[in-house]
């Protein structure tokens, strides 16, 4: 096969900032109006975007990358607020399906089925995310060197990091106050993680049959106190996590040239 081409996309610009650094040979391309910057990350070629906030500018990037920059697969790294059972702040929660909890076309079809599509949960490619969620375990796994230091582990109260795989859900709405997640909890119990692009690229790379991972560091737990100094734990954190995991997908030789991502 040819050369994977890998697109890593996230909402915001602290969220890419690890990987920026590490970037080799960046070119940046304007098109509409983001900014797309093409080089190589540790040997692969990559092309690295900022979607912007919300569904609509994450479909039109994720379609961006796929018709005008070739991309055939794509990650989405960025952060979440945890909805499930034992979802804490700093844990990794990785997309085997997702959901628009905002989609409600009824009675013309059934509340979170995207019309014409038959469809309410659109999948995470699975081999993709199989060495994702592998990766992201020997990352947080006990004996590894803790990937976040000691002063910023105290502020933000990490303490021991899990990985969580499952169902994310995404929306148009932020999430913020206890009533809103408890809405959500009530209605889709098996939701692990909410947020506001994810869905929207997995409808695209399923329209496009282009294979697709997404990782989220949980920030806060979408109530009353997701009111945190977001900039500085996703520079100190959630940053350091997408750079130290993408590191390692690509160093364990489960992405590169050879590597198919895998059918669906």
């Amino acid at each position: 096969m040819n050369a994977a081409r890998f697109g890593i996309v996230s909402a915001i610009a602290q969220e890419q900032q690890g990987l920026l650094e590490c970037l080799q040979q960046p070119r940046c391309v304007r098109h509409g109006s983001r900014d797309y910057t093409l080089g190589t990350l540790w040997g692969s070629d990559v092309v690295l975007v900022l979607c912007g906030i919300g569904k609509v500018a994450a479909a039109a990037t994720t379609t961006s990358l796929i018709v005008e920059f070739g991309c055939n697969a794509l990650l989405f790294t960025g952060v979440a607020g945890g909805l499930g059972d034992g979802v804490a702040v700093g844990d990794l929660v990785i997309a085997d399906t997702l959901l628009q909890h905002d989609l409600d076309a009824r009675p013309l079809y059934p509340q979170y089925e995207v019309p014409d599509t038959g469809l309410t949960h659109f999948a995470a490619n699975r081999a993709l995310t199989d060495r994702l969620h592998a990766a992201a375990q020997r990352l947080l796994s006990p004996q590894a060197e803790p990937l976040i230091d000691a002063e910023t582990r105290q502020t933000f109260g990490l303490h021991t990091p899990r990985v969580h795989r499952g169902l994310i859900v995404s929306g148009d709405r932020f999430i913020s106050t206890r009533d809103d997640s408890d809405a959500l909890r009530h209605a889709l119990p098996d939701a692990l993680a909410v947020e506001m692009e994810g869905a929207a690229v997995a409808q695209v790379c399923r329209d496009y049959d282009v294979p697709f991972a997404l990782v989220r560091t949980i920030s806060d737990r979408a109530d009353d106190t997701a009111h945190i100094d977001f900039g500085r734990f996703i520079h100190a954190v959630a940053s350091q996590y997408s750079r130290a995991l993408l590191s390692e997908l690509w160093h364990a030789g489960l992405i590169n040239e050879k590597a198919d991502p895998g059918g669906r």
